[in-house]
């Protein structure tokens, strides 16, 4: 494809390589934290939000919309090689850092919360990859927020995740499955993520700006 050509040098490669590794040390941690989580006996607390909302059940946002959400990102990113080595290796941060906040985080699903469908494919597939576990702090409302702060100054990608993150937010507490400490607390959470990224991995920020 024309927008790989001469992008991939050998130095690109291997941070691509790192990328990937730290992608699924992440995921795994994730995996193993999320399991942890759910053999912890704990309680629901009262939430001052959820007790005013009524229960709606938006599992078909949530599930569904958040695996086509995930899909896009990813062709978008192997259409916009600059941004995927970033990407990857911030998202990577982003799913350790919330495993380390469900593992020390223990709360009960809330009343009357409206979870997958245990009947369903994609029901599966969310749950079989560990995405509905833990609610500290919102992974929803969180990553479409990174992915915004990722594509800053591209205005279309910005705000089509700015809004996604909106959307998944106000989603996750319609349904109940997940206290509104966790989705108030998840953009700010994400833009030190996102700054600790810009840290860490400046080289691979930089792509971001070349053309």
């Amino acid at each position: 494809m024309a927008f790989y050509k001469g992008f991939f040098t050998k130095e690109r490669i291997r941070s691509l390589g790192v990328g990937l590794i730290l992608f699924a040390l992440a995921v795994v941690f994730q995996f193993y934290a999320s399991a942890y989580s759910n053999r912890v006996p704990s309680n629901s607390v009262p939430d001052l939000l959820l007790g005013i909302l009524p229960i709606v059940n938006l599992n078909f946002l949530i599930v569904e919309g958040a695996l086509a959400a995930i899909a896009a990102t990813i062709i978008l990113l192997l259409f916009k090689p600059n941004y995927l080595i970033f990407s990857l290796k911030a998202a990577a941060i982003f799913i350790a850092t919330r495993a380390v906040f469900v593992s020390v985080t223990h709360l009960g699903i809330y009343p009357g919360q409206i979870g997958p469908d245990p009947t369903g494919f994609f029901d599966h597939l969310y749950t079989g990859l560990g995405l509905e576990a833990g609610f500290f702090f919102s992974g929803h409302t969180g990553l479409a927020f990174l992915m915004a702060l990722i594509f800053w100054d591209e205005r279309f990608w910005r705000f089509a995740y700015l809004i996604l993150s909106i959307a998944f937010g106000i989603s996750v507490l319609l349904a109940h499955v997940h206290y509104s400490i966790d989705v108030l607390a998840a953009p700010y959470i994400t833009y030190s993520i996102f700054k600790m990224s810009q840290y860490f991995f400046k080289e691979d920020y930089a792509l971001i700006s070349e053309k």
